[in-house]
């Protein structure tokens, strides 16, 4: 059973496909969800970081959950999660979690108990981390777990650097020359050991930044752009049956991408290195479209999912066209448009 968790500005939803039909439900009712990570060896183990009420965790496919975390994690905006499947201990994976202000921590019980990963604040560009709209202060926007070697870890701040540690956390490696600056969403494909992709907000400065490819596990970084006509990149997802072919999410500016007032969007397609392809077919309207958050499950080859201020959209052919499912939806409301923050789908 396919199930797909959105990170809601007031719940996390939880949907799912039964017999050929969806079904929406309401959890976590009345907390802003920020970000979610499944354990990819227990799909039922699920993890929802919320902005302001702390770390839930579900072992049930998301019909329960319970806070984790409460005093160990020292602030309560969980902006990022993840969960090794690499790192074991026992039956769990190793989970990752991020805040703001930006900190890491690491959990190995489940999240029982956690440590925090001091040695990334000791960075020396970690002074210069700086998230525009609350300049005081900064993030953890995305963890990237290594599919083929365990311990090695990409760490995205907002705004101002992507990082990694190649033993858990314990060391880490400041950004390097040419690497995103302000990484949204990561993307590490199994089949293809080294390779990472990053959408990033760069571009609205620097035209042609806004998205970034690594081909060595973050050493040198490429900007392929052709056909990019937005350039600052928000959601992020690669198909799972052909590691080169991916979809982002787009906007001319942080306005667009997040203010219902000014929303204005695009989704592109990208394969084999080709330029950048500009999809609509199915799609709402560019005006009026925040910019989509974006998923992939293993289990489903060629298929992807955008869920944004309009509804929740699902492509059967690798990006090319789309259609709605049909649930209720949101209606806007607010500054934050309905807008989800966050989505993932998975098989459990």
């Amino acid at each position: 059973m396919m199930t797909i968790y959105i990170a809601m500005p007031d719940a996390l939803l939880v949907v799912r496909r039964q017999v050929g039909v969806w079904h929406g439900e309401r959890r976590l009712e009345g907390l802003p969800a920020q970000c979610l990570a499944a354990d990819p060896l227990r799909p039922e183990f699920v993890c929802c970081g919320t902005f302001g009420h702390g770390l839930w965790r579900s072992v049930d496919a998301g019909a329960t959950w319970r806070q984790v975390g409460a005093g160990a994690l020292r602030s309560p905006q969980i902006m990022a999660v993840a969960v090794s499947a690499m790192e074991r201990a026992g039956e769990y994976g190793v989970i990752y979690a991020g805040t703001e202000p930006s900190a890491l921590y690491r959990s190995e019980d489940g999240g029982q108990t956690w440590h925090e990963l001091t040695e990334l604040l000791a960075l020396p560009s970690a002074p210069t981390w700086s998230f525009p709209p609350r300049p005081s202060t900064s993030h953890v926007r995305a963890i990237g777990l290594d599919p083929n070697a365990a311990g090695r870890l990409y760490v995205a701040i907002e705004a101002g650097a992507l990082v990694r540690s190649f033993d858990g956390g314990r060391t880490w490696e400041d950004r390097r020359p040419g690497s995103p600056f302000d990484t949204h969403t990561l993307g590490l494909p199994s089949q293809l050991p080294g390779r990472i992709y990053s959408a990033a907000g760069d571009g609205f400065m620097h035209p042609g930044q806004g998205f970034a490819l690594s081909r060595d596990a973050g050493d040198t970084w490429e900007r392929p752009s052709a056909g990019l006509e937005h350039h600052y990149l928000w959601g992020l997802a690669v198909d799972p049956a052909d590691p080169e072919t991916l979809i982002v999410s787009a906007a001319h500016s942080p306005n667009q991408a997040h203010n219902p007032t000014a929303a204005e969007s695009a989704i592109y397609r990208w394969s084999g290195g080709s330029a950048w392809q500009r999809v609509a077919e199915g799609l709402p309207a560019e005006h009026g479209m925040l910019g989509s958050v974006l998923a992939a499950s293993q289990v489903e080859p060629g298929v992807f999912y955008a869920a944004n201020n309009l509804g929740l959209y699902r492509s059967a052919d690798a990006g090319h066209s789309w259609e709605p499912l049909d649930l209720p939806w949101p209606e806007p409301e607010g500054r934050d448009g309905r807008r989800p923050a966050n989505m993932m789908a998975v098989e459990g």
